[in-house]
């Protein structure tokens, strides 16, 4: 799967920023990045403890670049654009304040072009990540909300499996015109990732067979995405099994050109998506890539707290792939 990401990349001297730059799972993932010569690493915080952490945990960061934002050559031209972006919310003091905390000061690297994007979130919250980047980055042209999608990835004795799962991680209880936008842009990142995407507007009810405020709610957004010049198609509301198996699908859905060959799932809600990502990675044996950040003028995304190096390493190259 990222074989021809990492291909792409080391033609494009593309720089990630690492907001957690003494994290020891972030100290290998950027000297791994750094030594294979795939993306050049920011690592964030004092050049000495960077440095003693590297050496406690065995990883060498020779080479790679480090900023310590109590230190920062530009930090008056920061402040200035920061004042500038959060006009009338924040005054110089607050900005100035916030600039402390590595989560806006990498935002900030982003958003003056020193770096192509931004990966965080090792040791604080999904919000402490998405905040800054939505008061700084802000939402690309055409783009309301900030969204979430997980790639899920399994290689087994029939080959490769991928699917794209959303929004698992962000919106709570999306509108039906934020599923819309939902499903658009999980679509685009499903293609990143090679998937050509069928998309399935999820709920409990299978084109009519249940009745509800939230059967209402996918259906009205099917219906929406349908009216779009789209280039995949859609289908909905479907229960997962109609969407998922053929066999299912024939009973279900026999017109639907989505059901039984869905490899991208839209969920009413936060409750249902984050559930359904975590089952099939624990019961099913998927991998699962994300949350990958949709929406935003440049990538920024987030890690599980709970992450390890290799996750550090592989949602870096995915980062780096989104600009």
């Amino acid at each position: 799967m990222f074989n021809q990401m990492i291909t792409t990349l080391k033609t494009q001297n593309r720089k990630i920023v690492f907001t957690e730059g003494t994290d020891p799972r972030i100290l290998e993932a950027a000297s791994r990045l750094h030594t294979e010569g795939i993306l050049t690493p920011i690592l964030l915080g004092t050049p000495t403890e960077i440095k003693e952490a590297a050496t406690q945990s065995g990883w060498s960061v020779d080479g790679i670049e480090t900023i310590d934002p109590n230190n920062y050559e530009h930090m008056e031209d920061m402040v200035s654009l920061m004042v500038e972006l959060r006009k009338g919310k924040m005054d110089e003091a607050a900005c100035r304040a916030a600039l402390q905390k590595s989560n806006y000061f990498g935002t900030m690297l982003v958003k003056m072009g020193k770096a192509d994007c931004l990966l965080g979130g090792a040791t604080y919250s999904t919000a402490d990540t998405v905040r800054p980047a939505l008061q700084l980055i802000k939402t690309k042209p055409g783009s309301k909300i900030v969204s979430s999608c997980f790639i899920l990835y399994r290689q087994s004795e029939n080959g490769t499996e991928m699917y794209a799962m959303a929004d698992c991680a962000i919106n709570l209880d999306p509108s039906e015109d934020e599923l819309v936008e939902i499903a658009y842009e999980t679509a685009r990142t499903a293609k990143t990732f090679s998937i050509e995407p069928k998309v399935a507007m999820l709920s409990y009810s299978t084109l009519g067979s249940g009745k509800g405020e939230s059967v209402n709610k996918v259906r009205n957004a099917s219906t929406k995405l349908k009216s779009m010049d789209l280039d995949f198609p859609v289908d909905g509301e479907l229960q997962f099994d109609a969407a998922f198996s053929p066999t299912v699908a024939k009973t279900k859905a026999p017109q639907s050109a989505v059901a039984g060959n869905a490899n991208v799932f839209v969920f009413p809600d936060i409750n249902a998506g984050n559930i359904g990502y975590k089952i099939a990675q624990r019961l099913g044996g998927f991998e699962a890539f994300g949350p990958i950040l949709q929406g935003l003028n440049a990538p920024i995304n987030d890690l599980s707290r709970g992450c390890n190096a290799d996750e550090v390493y592989k949602m870096s190259i995915i980062t780096a792939s989104l600009i």
